[in-house]
């Protein structure tokens, strides 16, 4: 008896050992991630504020069904994103990172009925092709002037949207009157900024 007691201790011991590490080192990460965002929107000359954990736009477009979580809140001074919304998903592969830039929309609270929008990559052959243009698929009127906007989906593809890897797709959230703009992590240049900025300018327009 005492010996399967020592045995049932020691397997404890070890789950605490390597569960609880496992577990900060996620949540380190978020925080990190957060900190390194901040920073380099400094770097390009972005007026940009870190809010308090706790924010009310931490539960824009997420739910505790979906496994999403907020790592924190970045206010932006400057052009048409209100704020950037650093959200953690997490599944049996591990943990990704996407960005929800967030801006308000009162448009969408009155008759306006904003559809998903997502941008989709065109390859120069089904299977195996590169991409070779990309296109707006979803609200109709939206997507209409996103494709229109050649300039933006010019530098959309430059920079490899419409892959698996670089995705970016527009959520209307009426019942919080926010619109977000959902990308994979990266830390954008100023005129990938200015890209993701001429979006959001086309959705006040709506």
């Amino acid at each position: 008896m005492e010996w399967s007691n020592n045995i049932f201790s020691v397997i404890i011991v070890i789950l605490v050992m390597v569960i609880l590490p496992i577990v900060f080192r996620k949540k380190r990460s978020g925080v990190q991630k957060r900190e390194e965002l901040y920073q380099h929107l400094q770097s390009i000359g972005v007026k940009a504020i870190l809010l308090e954990n706790g924010n009310d736009k931490e539960a824009i477009g997420l739910s505790r069904r979906s496994g999403q979580k907020s790592a924190g809140i970045i206010e932006l001074r400057k052009g048409n994103i209100d704020s950037i919304n650093l959200v953690s998903t997490s599944s049996q592969y591990g943990v990704n990172y996407f960005c929800d830039y967030l801006l308000a929309s009162p448009n969408i609270t009155g008759g306006q009925t904003l559809k998903k929008t997502r941008l989709a990559g065109k390859k120069s052959s089904p299977l195996w092709g590169n991409i070779v243009a990309v296109e707006w698929k979803g609200d109709r009127f939206l997507a209409q002037g996103l494709n229109f906007d050649y300039k933006l989906n010019d530098n959309l593809l430059q920079a490899g949207f419409g892959s698996s890897h670089r995705s970016i797709a527009i959520f209307p959230e009426p019942k919080q009157g926010y619109v977000r703009i959902r990308t994979s992590y990266f830390l954008p240049s100023s005129q990938m900024l200015e890209t993701i900025n001429t979006i959001a300018r086309h959705i006040r327009s709506y």
